[in-house]
């Protein structure tokens, strides 16, 4: 709970003559939210205070108080005792009052050759970096259930569809594929981006660096960062790498919309092609027959969500000159809702994706509908010499007979389909089978079920070298 003291002492109000304005002191203050980044500004001090002893700036017995303080700090707030004040602003400086407090004047020695600037920017790639290792975490526990799930049903037959309308018979195991690759995606573009999140700020102080004799590798070396911002300039004023993180996010966020939007379609009595477990569903006041998919709607509609951080983010960015401003305090509210959004929804997705249960007939009613094996009949007719246009041509007027018959092609008898071509034999009705159309595409990337087979092997490797 934020403790509001308004009297309380500024670490910085030696030139001012008039205490903050009640008003402005809420209106400024961040530790309502930036809280959450304590942990990560507390390693950050530490690393901090470690390297001003190994420079010579502090002492070995202040490091030692320093982290002790700190230590016992960071315990404090992990245990709910710690009185937040929004007098002192931010997550910052609430932790080296407190220090301050604790451990006396030795504590107004953490802050030496730093600055807010380049320990708030600190602390943001701290926290980002530790949430993109979650939230790719959940993405891996997510592919794993999607990859048990197509395996299992490799040979499932169900309706591939373009423009909602039946195309071309695909196996479900296939579908679940397709789902699989936009993750492997999604947790490539957040490796990539977590490594320029990986890089440290702190030593660029307030903008233009210290005069102190600051080691920034050994601070780098100290947090795990990859390498050091080379621009003080640069390194406390801009925030692309969260950016960067929204965008990443919102690309993610925007393929679990397309799939919550299958799965609302999928569990409807109109398609019929999968149950969700009750527990991921919830019932109306009024109409006790319903079984609302409200796991997926709430993904679907959450996306606009993160779509709208990103802007946010953006925005707030596109106007400021260099260095630092306080908009980008303005950073961290879309950034921390951006994450808490993504790694709710990969929660709930991971756990209801695997339970999802197929109703396989359906499956197959829906895919003997809608002409699905009109483009293997056009196939057909070319492996006998003829020309795809005139093969597209003959099994449009085919389709047509059909339609005005109500019979599926399979169903035309063989006279029938020989008066549009004579190239037509018995063995027809062999390649006009579901069977027949997906184990005919057996290559790299089809829906043949050996192909889903090998594919599922592949990622799952793919996920166990990224894991060992």
């Amino acid at each position: 709970m934020t403790n509001d003291r308004s009297t309380e002492k500024k670490l910085w109000d030696g030139r001012f003559t008039e205490a903050t304005d009640a008003f402005v002191e809420q209106f400024t203050a961040s530790v309502q939210f930036d809280q959450v980044m304590a942990n990560q500004d507390i390693r950050g001090s530490i690393a901090h205070a470690t390297m001003l002893s190994a420079v010579g700036v502090i002492t070995d017995a202040e490091l030692a108080s320093i982290v002790e303080g700190l230590t016992a700090i960071r315990k404090d707030i992990q245990q709910g005792q710690f009185q937040w004040s929004i007098g002192l602003e931010d997550v910052h400086m609430n932790i080296e009052k407190a220090l301050t407090d604790r451990i006396g004047n030795v504590g107004k020695k953490l802050h030496t050759g730093r600055s807010r600037n380049d320990q708030v920017a600190t602390d943001i790639r701290l926290y980002l970096r530790d949430e993109i290792d979650h939230i790719s975490a959940l993405l891996m526990r997510l592919q794993r259930g999607i990859l048990a799930l197509a395996s299992k049903e490799a040979e499932t037959i169900m309706p591939g569809l373009t423009h909602l309308q039946v195309a071309q018979p695909i196996t479900f195991g296939h579908h679940l594929m397709a789902w699989s690759a936009m993750i492997e995606r999604d947790y490539a573009r957040l490796q990539d981006c977590r490594r320029r999140v990986n890089i440290l700020p702190l030593g660029a102080a307030a903008l233009a660096g210290t005069s102190y004799p600051i080691d920034r590798h050994l601070s780098a070396s100290l947090l795990d960062f990859e390498g050091v911002a080379e621009n003080s300039l640069d390194a406390v004023s801009d925030r692309d790498f969260a950016i960067e993180f929204s965008a990443c996010a919102s690309i993610l966020m925007m393929h679990l919309s397309r799939w919550a939007e299958e799965i609302v379609l999928w569990s409807s009595p109109q398609f019929a092609f999968v149950d969700l477990p009750d527990r991921f569903c919830t019932g109306s006041s009024i109409m006790p027959q319903k079984k609302n998919p409200d796991v997926p709607e709430l993904v679907r509609g959450k996306s606009g969500r993160v779509f709208g951080s990103l802007m946010a983010l953006l925005t707030l960015m596109k106007g400021q000159p260099l260095a630092y401003n306080k908009d980008n305090q303005e950073d961290k509210e879309p950034l921390f809702d951006t994450v808490k959004t993504v790694s709710d929804c990969l929660t709930a997705f991971a756990d209801m994706v695997p339970a999802m249960v197929p109703n396989r007939g359906n499956m197959r009613t829906a895919a003997m509908r809608g002409y699905a094996t009109a483009t293997d009949l056009a196939d057909y007719l070319v492996k006998k010499g003829l020309p795809f246009r005139d093969a597209h041509d003959v099994v449009g007027k085919l389709v047509g007979t059909a339609i005005k018959q109500a019979l599926d092609l399979a169903e035309l008898p063989l006279a029938t389909l020989q008066a549009e071509s004579g190239l037509i034999a018995e063995d027809i009705y062999q390649v006009l089978t579901l069977e027949g159309s997906v184990n005919a595409r057996n290559h790299l990337g089809g829906t043949a079920p050996d192909q889903v087979r090998a594919a599922v092997a592949r990622a799952i490797a793919r996920l166990d070298a990224l894991a060992g």
